[in-house]
């Protein structure tokens, strides 16, 4: 068990913990309203405020910087009727990799041209949505609409992967776009001048927050939940987008055997220990007893197809992928291009130098990840990269 308790108000599940990465953790946990206790997972690694990959249940007020800018970021995936032989059969790799590429906008800041039907549909429920939360996302991206589908760029991406049985998984990570981005950056900023403005101290001003029962914590849940929507929405848009390239590339349409679509940066309202406290999680997806989730390997690396066991220290919460060991530039000034081949050979990807930042070796290592989640969920299946999609 590598469970430990760095402190009375937290509780690190880490092997691989950097000394500024704890540091950080134990000033978040000082927070008067965190209750019972801060959850860091495995993957925890340095953030802005707070640790990404911690699990923050507050009681009365919530942080928004430990929810994070990318509102409802997460995984979607969706196992399909075929093997690895039968696919590679079907034709060039390469080929649907660019047909994807082609289907879905990446890199930050591209969008759509245009809605397709399926994302009208989508953006007519988001709009009611909106409506009902009593705001207009225009006020935060003019074309949001037109962001629905779209993948952004960083560690976010599309796969075409292969478990232990042999079976393929279409798998996806995404989250709210420009739209969401917008949204955390206001609503940060209002914490931190209402903090400054009641002469609040704080041991990190990242860890400005907002007291519930103000006008200004709804109006942030209600913008906060329609993000956490959309995000949601973007994911299931994308994947339909990917399973028509895949239909097209196999000449047969997608029998979906299973699909699973979870948030790792979000925040709700859950009881533990006898109490309703908001939970936010960065970086971190539900585990409660029996749930199914997603946890993303690195690029070139294993992720997982996961099942929740519900365990209570934790608050029913588990790692969301391998965090960050090195930031993006220190990876870029450790890594070559040849390194990065290295690392993909076997799989379909783009080869550009683009993503020297994102090589496996700038991550931990999964399997301990892993290893040190075993008390928080059960690997269902192991899946392995055949086609990588990502934004430059």
């Amino acid at each position: 068990m590598t469970r430990e308790h760095l402190t009375k108000n937290l509780i690190s599940w880490a092997t691989i913990l950097e000394p500024s990465t704890r540091d950080q953790a134990i000033t978040t946990a000082t927070m008067p309203f965190v209750y019972p206790h801060l959850a860091l997972m495995p993957d925890a690694h340095l953030g802005k405020g707070a640790t990404v990959g911690s699990v923050i249940p507050t009681l009365g007020a919530i942080i928004p910087a430990a929810v994070g800018v990318d509102i409802g970021c997460g995984m979607i995936a969706v196992r399909t009727q075929w093997t690895e032989d039968e696919f590679r059969a079907a034709g060039s790799l390469a080929t649907l990799r660019q047909a994807i590429e082609a289907a879905v906008p990446l890199w930050a800041g591209v969008y759509n041209q245009a809605l397709t039907s399926s994302a009208a549909v989508r953006v007519a429920e988001l709009e009611a949505k909106a409506e009902r939360a009593g705001f207009d996302p225009a006020a935060y991206a003019g074309n949001w609409r037109l962001q629905l589908g779209t993948l952004g760029s960083g560690n976010h991406f599309i796969e075409v992967t292969v478990d232990e049985t042999g079976a393929v998984w279409l798998f996806l990570h995404s989250g709210s776009r420009g739209v969401g981005n917008k949204i955390a950056q206001h609503h940060i900023a209002v914490a931190a001048a209402l903090c400054k403005r009641w002469w609040i101290s704080l041991p990190d001003p990242d860890l400005a927050y907002l007291v519930e029962g103000t006008e200004e914590f709804w109006a942030y849940v209600r913008e906060l939940r329609w993000a956490q929507d959309f995000a949601l929405l973007n994911r299931e848009e994308m994947m339909d987008r990917v399973v028509a390239a895949v239909t097209a590339h196999m000449g047969v349409a997608v029998d979906e055997q299973e699909r699973i679509n979870c948030h790792h940066n979000f925040t709700e309202q859950e009881t533990h220990f006898k109490k309703k406290v908001w939970v936010s999680r960065k970086g971190a997806i539900l585990a409660d007893r029996g749930r199914p989730g997603l946890i993303p390997g690195s690029m070139g690396t294993a992720s997982y197809v996961v099942v929740g066991k519900g365990d209570k220290l934790s608050l029913n919460s588990s790692p969301h992928g391998a965090g960050r060991n090195h930031s993006r530039s220190a990876a870029r000034r450790m890594f070559t291009h040849e390194q990065l081949r290295e690392a993909m050979a076997g799989i379909e990807y783009r080869d550009t130098d683009a993503f020297i930042d994102e090589i496996p070796a700038a991550y931990k290592d999964i399997d301990q990840v892993m290893a040190d989640a075993a008390d928080l969920v059960e690997v269902r299946h192991t899946l392995h990269q055949i086609v990588n999609v990502k934004g430059d």
